[in-house]
C-alpha cells in the first residue's frame, strides 16, 4: 500500500516564514552543537519545491 502524499500551496509570504523558521532551528541546532541533517533536508526540499499557481473556484452553496 502506498503511503498517501500531501501537498501543501503556500504563497510567497508563507514560504519565507518557512524558510525563516528552518534556518532559525538549524542555527540554534548549529550553536548547541547537534546535528543539522533532518534541517538541512527539509530547507533544501521547501527552497527547491516547485511555485504552482492555480485559481481558486468557490461556488455558492444554497
Amino acid at each position: 500500500m502506498r503511503k498517501t502524499k500531501y501537498h501543501i500551496a503556500p504563497n510567497r509570504d508563507e514560504r519565507r516564514v518557512v524558510i525563516d523558521s528552518l534556518n532559525r532551528m538549524r542555527n540554534k541546532l548549529i550553536a548547541a552543537g547537534r546535528y543539522t541533517d533532518a534541517v538541512d533536508d527539509s530547507l533544501l526540499k521547501v527552497d527547491n519545491a516547485r511555485v504552482k499557481k492555480f485559481k481558486v473556484k468557490y461556488e455558492k452553496v444554497q
